[in-house]
């Protein structure tokens, strides 16, 4: 007589006990909050502000998916890396300095950036909405792996001399706080929950190796003036100002580098569910048939995000990994985590312990994350089998890198001066930001006239050795 094997988890539409949705999504928020933080505190905003809108775009994105199609997409919205880079740039133009790790910007700066989140929001939406009526091969061709790919890896490495600025606080901390974060990388990986906290784990290292070489270097006045409970500061976007354009204009491209994440994403997330559901003998869910909607959900959340003055977001594939060791894909357990989310926003001193992480710390995770950040975009010119040898792709990929690396490293604060554009970008163009559209009207003019197909005459080497 054949057997049933109970198998342990949760569909995305399935609701765990209470007790469980509470220890799940503190689990889920334990697994975004290191980056979601990290990217807050390197760029000036206000870290309350950012995880309760965290927690509220990924609880909207949440039902608005149970309304639209029928199931939970279960996906966590935390900050994006992407768009650093953007932020550093507009406050050193804005205030004369890169932010203070964990020291807000002034309002009137984070508003200025806002409006370029708000119009990354909407671009989102509108690229998936294009998705719905004509399929993702248009994007695709628009945008290709060897624009998206490249305009990733500019992000990273035209964040190098930033990381490395943070580090000179104290080169003997940021190299240990190096070293320790990326063993913890290697050498957790694969051992359950615990190999997703690298990063949490090197800072932790690090905060202790600074207060023991560095005397002086932590400092708890920030925890001790906090409040407990303090209602987090929203800002809106202004939409005027001489840098308002430039903001835009930089912090929107960006998207070119989360379409392609999300998406990947959702794959992901897509694949694990439906094995899970084969597994307990149910319907497939199918997730990754929404790729156009999906990019509207993200699309939503950046333009709450941009609206009430968190860092643009994007799908955390941390929270896939976690749910495919967990077998946990339940869309309640998710919206737990966001209430948990928006309630964190509201405890003041946790604001304060960030901001008392030492310069030189925060520059060693740097250095290995925004050099991570450059990887993942050779990495997804790799996963894609971009070939470099059609002068095609050597074409777009060495207009994107040396534009956007040459410019950001080589320009004060990362602009080009071009003086006809002056009127619009007064501090000049942003270099990623060129750069991304540079590339793109590249790979245009290839689509409109198309080049030859030309054949590699290539040898297999059973050929070589009959001519031999």
């Amino acid at each position: 007589m054949a057997t049933t094997r109970k198998v342990m988890g949760y569909l995305p539409n399935e609701s765990p006990p209470l007790g469980q949705i509470i220890l799940l999504g503190f689990q889920h928020v334990l697994t975004m909050f290191p980056a979601t933080v990290l990217v807050a505190a390197l760029c000036g905003f206000h870290i309350g502000t950012v995880l309760t809108v965290s927690g509220m775009g990924t609880i909207i994105a949440l039902l608005l998916a149970k309304w639209r199609i029928g199931k939970f997409i279960p996906l966590f919205y935390g900050s994006s890396f992407s768009y650093i880079a953007a932020y550093l740039a507009i406050a050193q133009q804005m205030t004369g300095s890169t932010p203070q790790f964990g020291v807000p910007l002034p309002n009137e700066v984070i508003s200025t950036i806002q409006a370029g989140i708000v119009v990354t929001g909407l671009l989102n939406i509108v690229v998936g909405l294009i998705i719905r009526a004509v399929g993702k091969q248009t994007i695709d061709m628009i945008l290709p792996p060897i624009v998206t790919g490249s305009v990733a890896a500019i992000i990273g490495f035209g964040l190098a001399a930033a990381a490395l600025g943070m580090a000179a606080a104290n080169w003997g901390v940021a190299i240990l706080t190096l070293v320790v974060t990326i063993l913890f990388s290697v050498y957790l990986q694969g051992r359950g929950f615990l190999g997703m906290l690298p990063v949490l784990f090197g800072a932790i290292v690090g905060y202790i190796a600074s207060a023991i070489i560095a005397p002086g270097s932590v400092d708890f006045t920030p925890v001790a003036t906090a409040t407990w409970f303090a209602v987090p500061t929203f800002t809106f976007p202004s939409f005027s100002g001489a840098m308002v354009g430039t903001a835009i204009f930089s912090v929107s491209i960006m998207a070119i580098a989360t379409i392609p994440e999300s998406t990947a994403h959702l794959y992901q997330i897509s694949l694990y569910v439906d094995r899970f559901a084969a597994d307990m003998g149910k319907e497939k869910y199918e997730l990754d048939k929404n790729i156009g909607f999906n990019l509207v959900l993200d699309g939503v959340d950046d333009t709450l995000k941009g609206l009430l003055g968190a860092t643009a977001g994007t799908n955390y594939g941390e929270n896939n990994s976690l749910m495919a060791i967990s077998r946990n894909y339940s869309g309640p357990a998710l919206i737990g985590a966001g209430v948990i989310a928006i309630l964190l926003g509201f405890v003041g001193k946790l604001a304060g312990l960030v901001q008392t992480v030492p310069l030189a710390v925060s520059g060693g995770l740097a250095i290995y994350l925004f050099g991570a950040i450059g990887m993942q975009g050779i990495a997804l010119m790799q996963e894609h089998k971009v070939s470099m040898f059609d002068p095609r792709n050597l074409a777009v990929g060495a207009t994107i890198m040396v534009v956007g690396i040459g410019g950001n490293i080589g320009y004060e604060g990362g602009f080009l001066p071009i003086p006809f554009l002056q009127g619009l970008f007064p501090s000049g163009l942003p270099a990623i930001a060129t750069a991304a559209v540079l590339g793109i009207l590249v790979n245009a003019i290839f689509l409109i006239f198309k080049p030859p197909v030309i054949e590699s005459a290539r040898l297999d080497s059973a050929s070589v050795a009959a001519d031999d």
